[in-house]
């Protein structure tokens, strides 16, 4: 029988050991990254550049787990405000647009931060072959 090794990719959240959870969790060649906020954008209102730091800590976390942009297949977009879609869509182009996983935009209530507009979480999987 096979045993998959499990790898725990840790952040600067200061969430994660209070909530238990792992900035993204590889398994085998599958890789899940948490719902990732703009922790240190210092961005207020600006839902553009709070996008652009959710992904780079996503990018962060995908390099350490082994993996990269490429290799992301769904990307979960949630906003506090629907109608500001576009420019989370925005940063989310300048990353993806010619690796195009699967997207979600969903609009919740509110994050743990009131100053927080929008979370991302992302799947990967690592084919040896790209």
């Amino acid at each position: 029988m096979r045993v998959l090794v499990r790898t725990l990719v840790t952040s600067a959240s200061p969430y994660e050991r209070e909530v238990g959870f792992s900035r993204a969790v590889r398994v085998g060649n599958i890789i899940e990254v948490a719902g990732t906020a703009p922790v240190g954008a210092d961005a207020p209102g600006d839902v553009y550049a709070q996008t652009k730091r959710c992904l780079e800590i996503i990018t962060q976390a995908l390099r350490e787990a082994g993996a990269d942009v490429r290799h992301v297949t769904r990307t979960r977009i949630m906003l506090t405000d629907i109608t500001r879609w576009r420019e989370a869509a925005a940063a989310h182009g300048e990353i993806f647009a010619d690796v195009r996983p699967g997207c979600t935009f969903v609009e919740v209530s509110a994050f743990i931060d009131p100053e927080w507009l929008v979370e991302i979480e992302a799947s990967a999987v690592i084919d040896e072959g790209l």
